[in-house]
């Protein structure tokens, strides 16, 4: 019998956890992280006061997500779904082009640099299987986001992959202000 199951995983830190679940063929969705960034994106809640998705006369939110695997592609699933500008940046030009043909044109890839992060949302999504996130994102480049623009680095709990980031969050304080950016740096987001 097929059981539905809301329940809520981080998986990053649990490789064991992560193998029975794939050894049971459990299908698990990921729709946190951007909920979470269009939230905070709202301005009460400190945000641009932009909708994720626009609405007639009004553009859509710009999303970045940094890294194509995973969650990243997810996290893509859900902006997209949401109506947002979306585009994702990786290193690796084959997962790029696999994203581009999953998503048939609904959102942009790109190679990631540091010229192209600029974004209402940036979802730092990258993760280095048993070693730290790497720093991609500097100060000076969140500096460059439009003020009101939200960060969630998915991978804080693995050292993170955005330098402005200096401190973990709680669900209870989620959200602090650098640079004139939201920064949303809850460990197990779940």
């Amino acid at each position: 019998m097929n059981i539905l199951r809301k329940i809520y995983l981080h998986l990053a830190t649990e490789p064991t956890l992560t193998k029975q679940l794939v050894e049971k063929e459990v299908l698990a969705i990921v729709y946190e992280t951007v909920q979470l960034g269009a939230h905070f994106l709202e301005k009460h809640e400190g945000g641009k006061g932009v909708l994720l998705g626009g609405v007639p006369g009004v553009s859509p939110a710009k999303a970045v997500i940094i890294g194509g695997g995973i969650v990243g592609t997810n996290a893509a699933k859900m902006a997209v779904g949401a109506g947002a500008d979306v585009t994702i940046l990786d290193t690796n030009v084959d997962r790029l082009r696999q994203l581009d043909d999953q998503f048939a044109g609904r959102l942009k890839t790109s190679l990631s640099t540091a010229f192209n992060i600029s974004a209402d949302l940036l979802i730092g999504a990258v993760l280095i299987p048993g070693a730290r996130a790497p720093r991609l994102v500097t100060e000076s480049m969140v500096q460059e986001m439009p003020k009101g623009s939200v960060i969630i680095d998915v991978a804080v709990d693995q050292g993170g992959s955005i330098e402005t980031i200096d401190r973990i969050t709680t669900h209870s304080e989620p959200v602090y202000e650098k640079r004139g950016v939201l920064h949303y740096a809850v460990a197990n987001i779940p």
